[in-house]
C-alpha cells in the first residue's frame, strides 16, 4: 500500500511500520525574525497607546466593572487601559502551566519552546468523498474526534465539525460527552455564556473524577476567545474570559485580524491591532483572577482584495506569524498560531496553503498551531480527506523535531567504506539499523513508475486518503476509561436536558 521515502526494499511486503509517537514535541530551530528589536518595541508601545487612548469596546457590564475596579477608565461601553494595568497583567500571567488530560500520557506543559498541534475548529459543515458536503452533525463531529485521537501528532481535541443536528441549548452536553466517549486527550469547551460554561466545567469535573479544588487549581479544558476586530470584545467572549479565568482553565486569546478588512492592510499595522486586543483580553483575565493560564494568540492573515474573502497560507499570513512570535517573546508568554486553507477541496492549493501555515508556525516558535488538519473554505468546512493529507505534512514537521546527530556513528564511515563507487546503501548494516527511523507515508504510492501505478488503479492522494480515514474509523476502539467517564456524567446530562438545557448568551 505504501512505502517509505528513500527505498522500498524489505518493507513493502510486510506492510507499514508501527506508527511513530509524536506526543512530545519541542521546537528544533531558533525562531525566525521579521522585525528588528526596535521595531518590535515600537509595535508594543503603539498597542499600549491604542489601549490607553482609543480603548476597546467591551459589551459585558461585569467585565467593564472588573476593569474599572482595577483602574481602567470606562465611558459607556468603551474601556481605556492604563499601561500600569497591562504591565501588572503581564507580571501575573504565568509563563508555563500544565494542560491536563484524563490520560496523563496526553497531559502537556504549555510553555515557550513546546510544540503542540490541534485539528481544524469551528467548521459548520463537513465534507468527504463518500457523502459529499453537508451541514455538520454529531456523527461527523465524533468522526473528527476519532481521527484526532488516532494521530499522536494531534495533542488536544478541537471542534472540527459543529454538530448542528443537536439543539443549541443541549449541544454542549453532546460535545463534551463525545469527547469523553471517544478519547482521552485534553478537552475543549465553547464560551457561549455562563450557564453553558458552568455546565461544561461540571461535566469535566465529574467525568474526570475531580474534587472542586483539583479542578480549580489545574487546567483541565481550554477555550478559544476571539475578539471582534477591530477593538471589540463581545458579551459571550468577555464572559468566557471572566469565567474560565476564575475557574483556572486555559484561555487561548485569538484576535482574528485580516489585513485590509478588520485590520490595517500593512503587516505592522495589523499586528499592532492584534497585539492591543490580545493585551486587553489578557488584562481582563488577570484582573478576574491573577495567575490564570492565558495564552497569547494571533490568527492574522490578509483578504483577497478583489473579493474580500479571507486568504490563508499567503506571504502576509507567514509574516504575521513571524511578527506574532516576536511580540509573544517580547512579553514572555507562550502563544497560539494557526495554519488553514481557503481551498474548497483537498487539492494542491489546499495542501500548499496549509503547509505554508505550518511552516510559519514552526519558524515563528508557536506553542500551539491550530487548524493543522482538515480546514477547507476558510473554516466553513471540515474535510475528511483534507484532514488525512494535511496530517501528512504535520507529521513531516514533527519528524523535524527529532534530534539530528553528527556523531561518529551517524557519519557512517564503515558504510562509506563498504559501498563501491556506483553501488547503493540499501543493505548496509548502517542503513538496516536505522531503517525504522525513516519517515513513513501512508499516501505515497508504492509503485515507482507511471505504468505500474496506472495498471494498479491510478489512485491519487485524495482517493488514498479516503481509504485511510475509512480504515481508521472502521477499526476505531476508544481507549480505556471512556465508558467510565461517560457514566459519571450521564445523570447530570439527563437532568439538565430534562430542564431544558442552557441557552447560549446572545
Amino acid at each position: 500500500m505504501a512505502r517509505r521515502h528513500g527505498g522500498r526494499q524489505g518493507r513493502a511486503e510486510a506492510g507499514p511500520p508501527p506508527a511513530k509517537d509524536y506526543s512530545r514535541l519541542r521546537h528544533p530551530f531558533a525562531p525566525q525574525r521579521i522585525f528588528s528589536d526596535d521595531e518590535v518595541t515600537a509595535i508594543h508601545q503603539a498597542a499600549l497607546e491604542v489601549l490607553q487612548e482609543l480603548g476597546l469596546k467591551v459589551l459585558l457590564p461585569e467585565a467593564r466593572q472588573i476593569l474599572a475596579d482595577a483602574g481602567a477608565r470606562v465611558s459607556d461601553e468603551m474601556v481605556y487601559f492604563g499601561r500600569d494595568m497591562v504591565e501588572e497583567a503581564l507580571r501575573t500571567a504565568p509563563r508555563s502551566w500544565r494542560v491536563n488530560a484524563r490520560n496523563p500520557d496526553h497531559s502537556h506543559v504549555y510553555e515557550p519552546g513546546a510544540l503542540f498541534f490541534s485539528g481544524s475548529g469551528g467548521c459548520p459543515n463537513a465534507s468527504d468523498a463518500v457523502r459529499g458536503r453537508r451541514p455538520g452533525d454529531l456523527e461527523s463531529y465524533t468522526d473528527a474526534l476519532k481521527l484526532q485521537q488516532h494521530f499522536s501528532v494531534i495533542h488536544k481535541f478541537s471542534p472540527s465539525a459543529e454538530p448542528q443536528d443537536v439543539p443549541v441549548p443541549l449541544r454542549h452536553y453532546a460535545m463534551i460527552r463525545a469527547q469523553m466517549a471517544t478519547g482521552d486527550k485534553a478537552l475543549f469547551g465553547y464560551a457561549r455564556g455562563r450557564a453553558q460554561i458552568e455546565d461544561t466545567f461540571e461535566m469535566v469535573r465529574l467525568g474526570m473524577g475531580l474534587s472542586d479544588e483539583e479542578f480549580l487549581n489545574n487546567s483541565w479544558c481550554s477555550t478559544v476567545i476571539n475578539t471582534n476586530s477591530p477593538r471589540m470584545i463581545d458579551a459571550p467572549m468577555a464572559q468566557g474570559i471572566v469565567d474560565f479565568a476564575r475557574a483556572g482553565q486555559m484561555l487561548i486569546i485569538t484576535p482574528f485580524c485580516l489585513a485590509g478588512a478588520m485590520a490595517p492592510i500593512t503587516v505592522a499595522g495589523a499586528l499592532t491591532l492584534q497585539h492591543a486586543e490580545s493585551l486587553g483580553a489578557i488584562t481582563l483575565a488577570q484582573m478576574a483572577r491573577p495567575g490564570a493560564p492565558v495564552s497569547y494568540g494571533g490568527f492574522g492573515s490578509n483578504v483577497d482584495m478583489k473579493s474580500g474573502s479571507p486568504a490563508f497560507g499567503t506571504p502576509e499570513h507567514v509574516k504575521m506569524q513571524l511578527g506574532s512570535g516576536q511580540l509573544a517573546r517580547h512579553i514572555g508568554l507562550p502563544w497560539r498560531s494557526a495554519a488553514g486553507s481557503a481551498s474548497n477541496v483537498a487539492d494542491a492549493q489546499g495542501a500548499t496553503e496549509n503547509m505554508m501555515g505550518l511552516w510559519g508556525g514552526m519558524m515563528s516558535g508557536a506553542t500551539l498551531i491550530v487548524h493543522s488538519g482538515g480546514w477547507l473554505e476558510g473554516g466553513l468546512t471540515f474535510g475528511y480527506e483534507k484532514m488525512i493529507t494535511d496530517l501528512e505534512g504535520v507529521q513531516m514537521i514533527a519528524d523535524l523535531c527529532a534530534p539530528t546527530s553528527g556523531a561518529e556513528a551517524e557519519i557512517g564511515m564503515d558504510a562509506l567504506r563498504d559501498v563501491e563507487p556506483g553501488g547503493h546503501f540499501f543493505a548496509t548494516q548502517h542503513t538496516m539499523e536505522r531503517y525504522d527511523q525513516a519517515f513513513y507515508s501512508p499516501l505515497v504510492a508504492d509503485l515507482s513508475n507511471f505504468g505500474s501505478w496506472e495498471e494498479a488503479g491510478a489512485e491519487d492522494a485524495a482517493t488514498r486518503a479516503t481509504r485511510v480515514w475509512q480504515g481508521i474509523l472502521a477499526e476505531y476502539t476508544p481507549p480505556p476509561g471512556c465508558d467510565e467517564a461517560v457514566a459519571r456524567i450521564e445523570q447530570f446530562i439527563a437532568d439538565r436536558s430534562a430542564a431544558g438545557g442552557a441557552p447560549p448568551m446572545e
